[in-house]
């Protein structure tokens, strides 16, 4: 949970910029992880029936097995657009259409047939494929936030069910076609370039270029740039120096992979590390591992990268090369020459990620709670569980605390209590994700993935921590009825403050719905919300 702004003052943050971007496109990724395992699963399965040979690529049953095992990579902006919306609070459903926008027959078709001269209201239009892509629709969903933020405050509210996704489709979606995507385009241009220059210099620089910055190019989707030059390669010469040197990368990744399946004790995480393990290993397809773990676990990407900068030089220093296009994996090693040369730098990459994960471990001093306690990167989403009160004292709906953060309910769903007795309570079994420097508010995200925030008073911040004692610290495991903070009632109030406690779910938009338990009277420990999934 990060800080929040609020009409009291504004909070330190307790992240760097980059934890913040890496925290929202891993919390985006977290809702498909499970879908993205059983589709690399399938498409193992597939790998695995064609090399026996008791499965044709003709056969029907290959096509609709294919189709359900490669439905979400091809319409993953779809799926990313979703998810990553409802990370930033904005209509999950507005996200998904702006990535189905890019995908919609029309569109493809001109893609397809290599349309010319394509325009948009006078402006020329580069024609992409965005199947599969990343980076477009990252950007895109994360502008369309902050439009849809602006329109809450300008629309009036009867009328932004509708006027809000109209105003975004408009804007959005020609937007992405316009710039966002061709940018990506251009960047990848400038990369190919700057490869195809290594490579008429040094077999081993460009390995280890290309090694240690390939599983970052997938993650941003610039690696599409770069195929074309493999597939050049192999239709001119019939042979491709490139290919084998990438091909450390996704080896790098299981290597890490498997390290943490080896070193980790949660049960969750070595699951998904398994199931990540599986599809990588047999058809090249590393996405549970990319967006699962590496960028969950920043560590991880100094090892991969280690690991593939050597296996991509080795490979590159002994001229090994592609025969054919495939997928880096245990079944595409005969596509590779010499077989011997080629095992030594991905075998190699392996072995180094995964010595690498097992010495110095996975988790940053930052991600260690996540590993513990946040479920949002594990195969399950948030779960449905009860809020207990954190307080003693009267139930009091937000509409009724003055702060508009609160009480139109942006920061989220919740209640507020007017304390009777100056101790806050741990409300679920989690973790201190946020303690605000003046003491007076708290976040505690729950096991169950659940993200409560507690703030005691309105405008209290600017009595700088006077009259709040905490007894926990940020990072702290909490139990339920644990005491995380004392405050003076009275001194507050005479201070001129008012008390009235919000206790709300940040995380709102991941549940179906967030409903008080009860009204009145509530003594702390006593039921209060209730999530629904």
């Amino acid at each position: 949970m990060n800080a929040i702004n609020t009409s009291d003052g504004t909070v330190e943050k307790k992240e760097t910029v980059m934890n913040k971007i890496l925290g929202t496109v891993s919390g985006s990724f977290a809702p498909i992880l499970g879908v993205l395992a059983g589709s690399g699963l399938i498409t193992a399965l597939l790998s695995i029936l064609i090399t026996l040979g008791w499965l044709s690529h003709e056969s029907g049953t290959y096509a609709i097995f294919s189709a359900a095992g490669h439905a979400i990579f091809y319409f993953f902006p779809v799926f990313l657009g979703i998810t990553l919306a409802t990370k930033l609070g904005a209509n999950g459903y507005v996200g998904g259409a702006i990535g189905a926008a890019l995908l919609e027959p029309h569109y493809m078709d001109l893609v397809a047939a290599k349309a010319q001269n394509v325009e948009f209201l006078g402006v020329p239009v580069i024609l992409t494929n965005y199947s599969s892509t990343v980076f477009p629709i990252l950007i895109a969903v994360s502008i369309y936030s902050l439009l849809n933020q602006l329109l809450k405050r300008i629309i009036y509210k009867d009328l932004q069910m509708f006027v809000n996704p109209l105003v975004s489709l408009i804007v959005i979606v020609p937007l992405t076609v316009l710039i966002f995507g061709p940018f990506g385009t251009y960047v990848g241009e400038v990369l190919a370039v700057l490869i195809q220059f290594l490579s008429a210099r040094s077999g081993m620089l460009t390995g280890a270029v290309m090694g240690a910055a390939w599983s970052f190019l997938t993650i941003l989707g610039l690696h599409w740039a770069v195929i074309p030059i493999f597939l050049a390669n192999l239709a001119s010469k019939g042979l491709d120096p490139l290919s084998p040197m990438v091909a450390a990368a996704p080896f790098a990744q299981m290597g890490m992979a498997l390290g943490i399946f080896f070193k980790t004790r949660d049960k969750d995480l070595k699951t998904l590390a398994g199931s990540g393990l599986v599809p990588g290993a047999l058809a090249g397809t590393t996405e549970i591992i990319t967006y699962g773990l590496l960028i969950r676990y920043k560590r991880t990407m100094l090892i991969v990268a280690i690991a593939g900068a050597i296996g991509g030089a080795i490979n590159g220093a002994f001229g090994v090369k592609g025969t054919g296009f495939a997928l880096p994996s245990f079944l595409s090693i005969p596509v590779f020459t010499p077989v011997g040369l080629y095992l030594i730098g991905t075998l190699g990459a392996l072995v180094i990620a995964l010595v690498l994960t097992l010495f110095l471990g996975y988790e940053g001093k930052n991600d260690t709670v996540a590993a513990k306690t946040v479920k949002e990167f594990g195969i399950s989403n948030v779960q449905r569980e009860t809020i207990v009160s954190p307080l003693s004292g009267e139930i009091v709906p937000l509409s009724k605390i003055s702060d508009p953060l609160f009480s139109t309910e942006t920061v989220g769903k919740g209640i507020a209590i007017d304390p009777t007795k100056g101790e806050v309570l741990a409300p679920v079994d989690g973790v201190v994700t946020t303690l605000f420097p003046t003491d007076h508010a708290i976040g505690i995200t729950s096991e169950g993935g659940a993200e409560i925030l507690i703030i005691v008073g309105v405008n209290t911040i600017n009595l700088k921590g006077e009259f709040f004692t905490s007894h926990v610290k940020q990072w702290d495991e909490v139990k339920r009825g644990d005491l995380l903070i004392e405050f003076e009632i009275e001194n507050i109030k005479a201070a001129g403050y008012d008390v009235k406690t919000p206790v709300v779910i940040t995380n709102t938009n991941q549940y179906l719905d967030v409903m008080p338990a009860r009204d009145g009277k509530v003594t702390a420990n006593d039921e209060l919300i209730k999530l629904f999934v």
